[in-house]
């Protein structure tokens, strides 16, 4: 009766996705729900400077060659996280939230906010706002897991 059990179990396994049979790690989806607070940062401060600066387009451009150039990176973020087990929706909208949270909350302590403005959009073209840049080693980690 045992060899049949084994048997099952190895051909219920082999059905099973390999994503789903990976062990999670909370500390790297945590790491990875970052490049979507990143998204937020980036979305939230681009649209409140756009309103705030007298509809500047360069903030709505900027968003948007940011969104192009890091597109990829929370593509292959969310696969990660679906091999790893998942999150839940609203784990990934207290992520968001917390980065925009954080982004108005430094803009509300600036005492100049229309340099604090330029500041941000000077480094959103720039690229050092990018998830290459801010987050590299959870990207590499992302990266790694991808390619098995």
């Amino acid at each position: 009766m045992r060899f049949p059990i084994i048997l099952a179990a190895a051909w219920l396994a082999a059905l099973i996705p390999a994503s789903a049979q990976e062990v999670s790690d909370p500390e790297l989806i945590g790491e990875l729900m970052a490049f979507h607070g990143s998204e937020a940062i980036v979305s939230a401060m681009s649209t409140h400077c756009y309103e705030t600066t007298g509809l500047d387009g360069a903030y709505k451009t900027a968003s948007d060659n940011w969104y192009l150039r890091n597109i990829g990176f929370l593509e292959l973020a969310d696969r990660v996280i679906a091999r790893l087990g998942g999150t839940s929706e609203a784990k990934q909208a207290a992520a968001e939230t917390y980065g925009g949270a954080q982004i108005m909350s430094a803009y509300n302590q600036a005492a100049d906010k229309n340099t604090f403005c330029r500041a941000f959009v000077e480094q959103v073209e720039s690229g050092v706002l990018d998830i290459d840049k801010q987050l590299p080693d959870a990207l590499e980690k992302a990266q790694a897991i991808a390619s098995q």
